[in-house]
């Protein structure tokens, strides 16, 4: 079955950036949605972005809107996630997740994905 693994995470200082990379491998046909995730309070993920097979349809949050620009290298299997002007609020664990074609969950919400990396740590300090 299809696996992901994140890299990229690290210690920065708050205005400095970050790109994470997810690697896809295994079953990854039906995958046509990516995105990003980090937990959050009261909740086991929080929504960071979204991205289709081919680029055409990206979201973000308010909170990251302007800062992140999520993007994927489908001939290599990998979905980045671009971190600029980051802030100590940034600071998570952020995970990968792909999402079956049979789901039909709302594309914000963790429910909507259906593989999941093991996560890269992101830590912004002050």
């Amino acid at each position: 079955q299809v696996q992901l693994v994140e890299s990229g995470g690290g210690l920065v200082q708050a205005g400095g950036s970050l790109r994470l990379s997810c690697v896809v491998s295994g079953r990854t046909f039906s995958y046509y949605y990516m995105g990003w995730f980090c937990p959050a309070p009261g909740k086991e993920r929080e929504f960071v972005s979204y991205i289709s097979w081919g680029g055409s349809r990206l979201y973000y949050p308010d909170s990251v809107k302007g800062r992140f620009t999520i993007s994927r290298d489908n001939a290599e299997n990998t979905m980045y996630l671009q971190m600029d002007s980051l802030k100590p609020e940034d600071s998570a664990t952020y995970y990968c997740a792909a999402r079956a074609f049979s789901n039909t969950a709302v594309l914000t919400s963790s429910v909507a994905y259906d593989a999941w990396g093991q996560g890269t740590q992101v830590t912004v300090s002050s």
